[in-house]
């Protein structure tokens, strides 16, 4: 078994065929051209956003997912089930992580989540707050994480406790 980056993105991950049903990567490929668009200074870049941010209103509305155009999510999210995923615009994830059905990472007491590289949430997980999460961590399914994760550790159950992260392949 290959082990997934926590700092290089796996493009591949979000990659869609042309004109393929997949939801969850046209959401995504939206965020991404509109990024893109609006770091550029042109008659066409602003025409370019404008589409991109009509693309995403479709997408979101399909996916019943809420994630602003500006969230910084690093390359290689994976959203198999993209259906409730709420994402404050302020939080950041890392590379090629995975987010289930019904995951919010939203604001607590004014602060965000900071997400590191290959997280992978189960269904139904909240991260409430200016909390970090490790590299290599897992969240649980329904587990609302209040604290800090360290890295390569999971976190599970209300209030999440914090458990050792086993590796199958040793």
């Amino acid at each position: 078994m290959t082990e997934i980056s926590a700092q290089v993105p796996d493009w591949t991950r979000e990659y869609k065929k042309p004109f393929s049903w997949n939801p969850s990567r046209s959401l995504l490929a939206s965020l991404r051209a509109y990024q893109r668009h609006k770091s550029r200074n042109s008659v066409a870049a602003k025409i370019g956003c404008l589409w991109a941010v009509l693309r995403h209103r479709l997408w979101s509305v399909v996916t019943g997912a809420d994630i602003p155009l500006n969230t910084r999510i690093g390359g290689g999210l994976m959203m198999p089930h993209p259906n409730g995923i709420v994402i404050h615009p302020d939080c950041s994830i890392g590379p090629n992580c995975l987010i289930f059905q019904q995951v919010t990472l939203g604001s607590r007491n004014g602060g965000v989540p900071r997400i590191g590289g290959h997280v992978d949430f189960g269904a139904g997980a909240k991260v409430l707050g200016a909390i970090s999460i490790g590299a290599h961590a897992v969240i649980g399914a329904n587990a609302v994480v209040l604290q800090d994760v360290p890295p390569q550790a999971s976190a599970v159950g209300i209030p999440a406790r914090i458990i050792a992260h086993t590796d199958s392949n040793t």
